[in-house]
């Protein structure tokens, strides 16, 4: 009787136990299975149809080997873009078979998103198709290339005399296409783009093709050399002959065209921000002001008055010479990482203090990332060798300490260190990459420490304030080059004029986002991320229902997604199967 009871009891304490801790954290429990299991097989469905379907060049099966899988885009066959869409299709097609209604939060959660995503997929596939068309015509001779890769594929023994006729007859057929390509004056950045990007592709897979028979067939081995290196010749000229119309804004940057307002508009919606670009364009602009006040009060404790440009001068001087710099931020890691634990904040699993990595960034990438960066590892910009003497001093004055103080902990731990840990290891199933969460998660971190006076001593305030203004700045030159308002130079000068940058620094801050092909709003995901979770921690830890920790580790273990699919599932607010954005969190930081 004695031992029946005894287990009675330890049955309730267990059962109290687990719901103690459902009610504090996601990671206490386990959400429904038909979401986790059909997002992992769609993962890896996803991931051998493009393995099987991509080039097998040796760079790209290199970079395949590693997990670093390209994605499916125009640049593809249209074989391979089609087997992608029936796959997206597939999926859609399980999806509605599931019983929303039955799910539990997490899950209706997971089914919202994966099925945002899934009509995204085929949203962009059939747009990349779109913009591939308007180049169409300078590829008559792409089917040719895809159709010997599809016998590649599968080892099909060739003809190798037609082989090496027909890529003769390529590279003769691109020289007769270069000057029609010369004196096409209809040619937008995308299109260029679009046929550069094609180009590769094409080359990628004729070195598949090559490698795979090359030296094996002693017939291809006898035909096939001397075309492939006059066809790969005749490739790389194209496509230097289309980057030559590309147009070079004052500042040297080849800028991708403007996406405008109602793609902003779609872009944020997706985003699952219920903002429109105007309204975000006011918070950043609010936000600025209040750094300006708080930036006088530190120039002012300074000793430098109401001239804080003056106070960030002095600040950018304090750099640690060439060669001190990885010790300087090792320095600011350890403090940062004190910090946390003196006021258990978040919890920091011993493995992930023991394995990030630090590295030094190639001047190379430096010219579009002047600062370092962080995830698994944090990769340091400082001057080398090669640096001209300008850029040098630059690169010194724009990563001093005062400056990485207030972002080695955005990069490490607690920012993107432990959100590369904690998602390899907590619902890996989930793979909605969005800056909001990403950037914002860590851009957090910047405005937390500095509420609870990370910052003492007035230089130290200058260099967070200096990264807050950023962020602000980041919204502002986003939205007004991509509504068409500013030129890259105009963005250039803006970063130095109102925030203090380095021109050299802003230069590459500005060449990043703008030249490249990345999410148009990934600049805008810090400061507002930033503020979504501000505003969850006010909802949830102000108030008293979670502890910071409890808050912390719970965003940590429900792996990156939309920051409002996160409120609904802590806070447990409705979700409906055709769910629709409609979170105002800056009403919650209202007055600034």
């Amino acid at each position: 009787m004695y031992i029946l009871r005894t287990k009675i009891l330890l049955h309730i304490c267990l059962l109290a136990i687990f719901s103690g801790a459902r009610a504090q954290s996601p990671g206490a429990y386990s959400p429904c299975q038909e979401m986790p299991a059909l997002m992992q097989n769609f993962k890896a469905d996803n991931a051998s149809l493009t393995r099987f379907y991509a080039p097998a060049s040796p760079s790209f099966r290199e970079s395949a080997a590693g997990g670093n899988f390209r994605a499916v885009t125009a640049v593809s066959s249209p074989e391979t873009r089609a087997r992608m869409e029936q796959l997206y299709n597939s999926y859609l097609q399980q999806l509605s078979k599931i019983n929303f209604d039955g799910l539990s939060q997490e899950c209706k959660a997971d089914y919202i998103l994966f099925k945002r995503d899934l009509n995204e997929k085929l949203r962009l596939s059939r747009l990349e198709a779109e913009e591939f068309s308007a180049v169409k015509g300078y590829f008559p001779f792409a089917d040719t290339i895809y159709n010997l890769q599809k016998l590649r594929r599968r080892g099909i023994r060739p003809d190798a005399e037609r082989v090496a006729a027909n890529w003769d007859r390529i590279a003769r057929q691109i020289n007769d296409l270069m000057p029609r390509l010369r004196q096409d004056t209809s040619l937008t950045v995308t299109s260029i783009r679009s046929a550069v990007s094609s180009i590769t592709y094409l080359q990628q897979c004729l070195a598949g093709i090559y490698t795979f028979y090359n030296g094996y067939d002693p017939l291809f081995t006898w035909w096939a050399p001397k075309p492939y290196e006059k066809l790969n010749q005749a490739l790389t000229s194209y496509a230097d002959a289309f980057r030559k119309k590309q147009k070079i804004d004052a500042s040297g940057i080849v800028a991708r065209k403007p996406i405008g307002r109602d793609e902003i508009v779609r872009l944020l919606k997706y985003e699952m921000v219920d903002y429109t670009p105007e309204e975000i364009l006011d918070i950043a602009n609010k936000e600025f002001a209040w750094c300006d006040k708080e930036m006088l009060k530190a120039s002012r404790e300074y000793g430098f008055g109401d001239d804080w440009k003056a106070a960030l001068e002095k600040v950018k001087n304090t750099y640690v010479p060439a060669g001190e710099q990885p010790e300087a931020i090792l320095e600011l890691y350890n403090e940062s990482v004190d910090f946390l634990k003196k006021h258990d904040l978040v919890t920091i699993p011993p493995l992930a203090e023991e394995v990030w990595g630090m590295y030094m960034m190639s001047p190379e990438r430096q010219r579009t990332n002047a600062f370092f960066t962080g995830g698994w590892d944090i990769t340091i910009s400082y001057p080398t060798n090669t640096m001209a003497e300008d850029d040098r001093l630059m690169s010194m004055r724009g990563n001093n300490p005062h400056f990485s103080r207030a972002t080695v902990h955005h990069e490490l731990i607690a920012g993107h260190n432990l959100e590369f840990f904690s998602n390899a290891r907590h619902r890996t199933y989930r793979d909605y990459d969005t800056p909001f969460w990403v950037e914002g998660w860590s851009l957090y971190w910047e405005l937390l420490l500095y509420d609870m006076n990370f910052a003492v001593k007035p230089e130290d305030k200058i260099g967070m304030l200096f990264w807050r203004m950023h962020r602000c700045a980041r919204i502002i030159f986003s939205f007004n080059y991509h509504m068409g308002k500013w030129t890259p130079q105009q963005c250039i000068d803006f970063l130095v004029d109102r925030v203090g940058h380095e021109r050299a620094n802003a230069e590459s801050e500005i060449r990043g986002p703008l030249s490249g092909n990345s999410n148009p709003l990934y600049q805008v995901g810090y400061l507002t991320g930033g503020f979504e979770f501000y505003a969850l921690k006010k909802e949830l830890v102000d108030s008293g229902k979670m502890t910071y920790k409890q808050f912390h580790d719970a965003v940590m273990q429900l792996n990156c997604m939309p920051v409002e699919m996160i409120r609904a599932i802590l806070a447990g607010k409705p979700l409906t199967k055709d769910y629709s954005t409609s979170w105002k969190f800056f009403d919650k930081l209202l007055p600034l």
